[in-house]
């Protein structure tokens, strides 16, 4: 049991008696109170966005690998500044004039897949391609999947920059 012990006083006229105080209710009762606050909380859970990845193939060599298309498909580049860069061109007709560049201020990103989507000549396997850099910071990289799912497009890949690509970004952001 535990307790506050106050000591006499003497030299007063009255004579002071020793104070108890039992503070194993007040124990309990911040027990009880923790116990209470930690059942009626709701803790918040992470928001995070669902990932739609294919399952794994168990023949992958048996079924010939499906070609996209330049038209099919548009790759976007994410850049050091928060910039983004976007084609829709093979590794022979890649060059600094087909490399464009936008940003992430309003829907900017969204109208340029719309726009790739209406003109693809198979709106079924259009696909957006997404390659980070290494100067890409991570909160372009969401925000990038933040557009493809405000443009409701399913079909995406994520892939690293290839070398050819590499070299007219460096081109351009030089």
């Amino acid at each position: 049991m535990a307790e506050v012990i106050a000591q006499e006083k003497q030299g007063g006229k009255q004579k002071k008696k020793m104070i108890r105080v039992d503070m194993t209710p007040m124990v309990d009762l911040g027990f009880l109170l923790i116990t209470f606050f930690m059942f009626t909380t709701n803790f918040t859970k992470p928001n995070v966005m669902d990932l739609g990845l294919p399952a794994k193939d168990p023949n992958p060599s048996s079924i010939d690998k499906p070609v996209i298309g330049d038209q099919n498909q548009i790759t976007f580049i994410l850049g050091k500044d928060n910039r983004v860069f976007y084609h829709q061109s093979n590794q022979k007709d890649l060059n600094t004039g087909n490399l464009k560049e936008t940003d992430f201020s309003g829907i900017k990103i969204s109208k340029i897949i719309a726009e790739a989507y209406k003109n693809a000549p198979a709106p079924n396997k259009f696909t957006v391609i997404v390659k980070p850099t290494d100067e890409a910071n991570y909160k372009n990289f969401v925000d990038m999947l933040d557009n493809l799912a405000i443009s409701k497009k399913e079909r995406y890949g994520i892939t690293d920059i290839k070398p050819w690509e590499t070299k007219v970004y460096k081109e351009l952001t030089q």
